[in-house]
C-alpha cells in the first residue's frame, strides 16, 4: 500500500459515486468533498470543482465510511499474510507482527479498531502513538494492555508484570497502572472459555467487589472497561460495575437481558461470531483434536443466534467483531463477520453496514465526528466496486477497495491502485 503525502492543494472531490452514509444507501449517485481532514459538502449531484482541487471519478462505485473493527487483537500473531501455529512469539518478533497486523486490517478497510487485549502490556500503546505520529500505517486505535485474568493458586506474579494479585485494591491497582502506560481500555476476563476447557464459560474469574472495584478506578483514571462475560453471572457483574464493552453475552439469561436493556445508551456488545464460526469450518491437521471446541462453538452458534435479535429488538449497540488473529482466523479476515451478521442474525447487508461504521463511531467515543459521511465529520472513507449494501461479501476482497481513505489522506490512493 502507498499513502500520497499532502494530497493536494486544494481538496478532494469523490464524484459519480454511490454514498452509503453511514446509515442508509443514498438514492443515485452523488459527490463528497474533502478539504484536510474532514468531509465539508455532500451532493446529490455533482460537486463544482475550486482551482486546485483533485476530481476522482468513483464510476459509480460505492463511497462509505470506514469500518470499525470492535474486538481486535493486533498483537494475535496470525494473519491473512502470516500463518502462526501458536500465541506465543519472541519479543521483537511480537512488536513487528503486531505492527503489521495493524498495516493488514488498515489494508482491508477498517480505517479503525477497539482493542479487546494484547499480548504485551504496552506493545499498543507505543505501537499507536507511532500511527498518530505517521511513522507508520494503521487504523485509529483505542489501545488496550493485556487482558487481566486472576493468578492461579500457587502462581509467582512476574515484577515485570502488569498488577497482579486478587482482592479490589488489585483491581484499582491493575487499572491505574494500564492507565499510566497510555491504554484507553482496559480489559478483564470475568468469566472462562467453554473453548479452552470444558465448563468453565460458566466460572466466575472475579468477585462483584472486585470487578466493582476496577470500575470506580477506571472512571478516576479515565478509562473504559471491557470485559469478557461469556456467563449470564459474569454480565450482570459487568453491568454492576459500568463496564462499557461486554464481549459474548452468550448464556445471558432474561434478568441479564433486562440489565443490559436499562443500560442499552451507555454499553456496546461484540457476541464475536468470527471466532465461533472459524471453529466450526477449521479442518486443523490429525494430530489436533479440536473436537470440543467444535461442540463448545456449536452451542454457542445456535444460543447467539436467538440472543442477538433480542439484543437488537431491545435495542442494545452490537457490533461486528470477531476475535481474530488466532490460526484459524486470522487478521485481516475481520470483514467476514458482517457477512456473518447477515447469515446468521437476520440483519440486512444495511444494517450490518451501519453496525460496523455509524455504530463503531460511537464505540471510539467519537460518534460526532466519525462513522458517518456528514458535512464536519473525518474524512475516513472506502470507495468501493461493488454495492456492500446488496452483497456485504464484497468487503472481504480487498481488490474490490479501490481507495482507502484515513483522516483525509489516502492509505491506497485510487490512481495508484490502477498502475
Amino acid at each position: 500500500m502507498q499513502t500520497t503525502g499532502d494530497n493536494n492543494v486544494g481538496g478532494i472531490i469523490f464524484d459519480n459515486v454511490r454514498i452509503f452514509d453511514g446509515a442508509q444507501m443514498r438514492p443515485g449517485c452523488g459527490a463528497v468533498r474533502v478539504e484536510g481532514n474532514s468531509i465539508t459538502e455532500v451532493a446529490s449531484g455533482s460537486i463544482a470543482p475550486q482551482p486546485g482541487d483533485r476530481v476522482i471519478d468513483g464510476r459509480g462505485a460505492t463511497l462509505m465510511p470506514g469500518l470499525v473493527e470492535a474486538h481486535a487483537h493486533l498483537s494475535w500473531p496470525s494473519s491473512v499474510e502470516r500463518f502462526v501455529p501458536g500465541m506465543a512469539l519472541p519479543p521483537e518478533d511480537l512488536v513487528l507482527t503486531t505492527a503489521r497486523n495493524a498495516r493488514i486490517l488498515l489494508d482491508h478497510g477498517f480505517t479503525s479498531a477497539y482493542s479487546a487485549g494484547a499480548l504485551s502490556k504496552s506493545v499498543e500503546v507505543v505501537l499507536n502513538s507511532f500511527i498518530t505520529s505517521g511513522g507508520m500505517p494503521g487504523p485509529r486505535l483505542i489501545a488496550s494492555s493485556i487482558e487481566r485474568s486472576p493468578p492461579q493458586e500457587g502462581e509467582e506474579l512476574d515484577p515485570g508484570q502488569v498488577a497482579g494479585g486478587s482482592g479490589p485494591e488489585a483491581m484499582r491497582a491493575f487499572v491505574r497502572e494500564c492507565a499510566t502506560l497510555g491504554a484507553k481500555s482496559v480489559k478483564f476476563l470475568l468469566s472462562g472459555e467453554d473453548a479452552l476447557m470444558p465448563g468453565a464459560s460458566q466460572q466466575l474469574l472475579y468477585t462483584q467487589e472486585e470487578a466493582s472495584a476496577a470500575g470506580e478506578q477506571a472512571r478516576e483514571s479515565g478509562v473504559w472497561l471491557a470485559c469478557h462475560a461469556q456467563a449470564s453471572e459474569a454480565v450482570k457483574m459487568a453491568l454492576r460495575a459500568n463496564f462499557r464493552v461486554l464481549y459474548h453475552c452468550t448464556y445471558a439469561d432474561q434478568e441479564a437481558l433486562d440489565m443490559l436493556e436499562a443500560k442499552r445508551d451507555e454499553i456496546y456488545i461484540a457476541p464475536a461470531i468470527g471466532i465461533i464460526q472459524a471453529t466450526l469450518d477449521a479442518a486443523p491437521p490429525p494430530h489436533f483434536d479440536m473436537s470440543h471446541m467444535k461442540r463448545s462453538a456449536a452451542e454457542v452458534l445456535e444460543l447467539q443466534k436467538k440472543l442477538v435479535p433480542e439484543l437488537r429488538r431491545r435495542g442494545l449497540k452490537v457490533l461486528p467483531g470477531g476475535d481474530y488473529g488466532f490460526p484459524f482466523n486470522p487478521n485481516g479476515r475481520n470483514a467476514r463477520d458482517l457477512e456473518l451478521f447477515v447469515q446468521h442474525f437476520g440483519y440486512t447487508p444495511e444494517e450490518a453496514l451501519s453496525a460496523a461504521t455509524l455504530l463503531g463511531g460511537e464505540l471510539m467515543g467519537m460518534g460526532d465526528k466519525l462513522g458517518q459521511i456528514r458535512p464536519g465529520f473525518l474524512a475516513d472513507l472506502l470507495l468501493v466496486d461493488g454495492d456492500p449494501a446488496e452483497d456485504v461479501t464484497v468487503l472481504q476482497d480487498r481488490k474490490r477497495l479501490r481507495a482507502i481513505m484515513k483522516d483525509g489522506r489516502f492509505h491506497k490512493d485510487p490512481a495508484l491502485a490502477e498502475l
